[in-house]
């Protein structure tokens, strides 16, 4: 096997990269194979050549999406951590950092797409619920020990409720306020104030 993508591969990998980054600035409605295309620096006529149609790209597409953003996420809770943050502190001001009110296009799948899952094919749909179990399994992770045995599920809708809510406040001290007192009260709930 080779060392190096073929060129055909990184052609498919931009693609998909395109995909990945349109569906959560735009939403799964929001963005047209022609424009993904676009966006990939590529013709519409050579999206055939790579995919079977639309969902099988946005199978793709939300992957590549929340393996990116798990990545991301883990990455910030590591950093976090090293500096003495217990794993639950980490992944709760990771996820509700400030930055990622205006990340749409890079941040997490789940909060950018969650509404409209529901509507998609059944394959699209599968993948979108493979990424939100994936997500649960990394806040079940993270929890505090005693934790409730359903936390997991209700901490990771509190989390992505939370980042939607901020963003439909928008990236001001109003948004960013909103994000603050859903991170206090997460802390509060789960480690007390005064732990770290």
């Amino acid at each position: 096997m080779a060392a190096t993508q073929s060129r055909r591969e990184q052609t498919h990998a931009r693609i998909v990269g395109a995909a990945a980054r349109a569906i959560r600035r735009a939403g799964y409605q929001g963005v047209g194979v022609a424009d993904i295309m676009k966006e990939a620096g590529l013709t519409h006529g050579g999206f055939y050549a790579h995919f079977a149609n639309r969902d099988a790209l946005l199978v793709e597409a939300i992957e590549h999406a929340g393996a990116a953003g798990m990545q991301n996420l883990v990455d910030a809770t590591a950093r976090r951590e090293a500096r003495g943050t217990s794993r639950f502190k980490a992944l709760v001001s990771s996820y509700l950092a400030d930055r990622h009110i205006a990340a749409v296009e890079e941040g997490c799948p789940i909060s950018a797409l969650l509404s409209e899952m529901p509507r998609q094919s059944p394959e699209v749909q599968a993948a979108s619920r493979r990424r939100i179990q994936g997500f649960v399994a990394a806040v079940r992770e993270r929890l505090p020990a005693g934790a409730p045995a359903d936390a997991a599920e209700t901490l990771a809708s509190t989390l992505v409720g939370a980042l939607q809510l901020a963003r439909a406040l928008g990236d001001n001290p109003q948004g960013r306020g909103f994000l603050a007192s859903q991170r206090a009260a997460l802390l509060a709930a789960y480690e007390g104030e005064n732990r770290s």
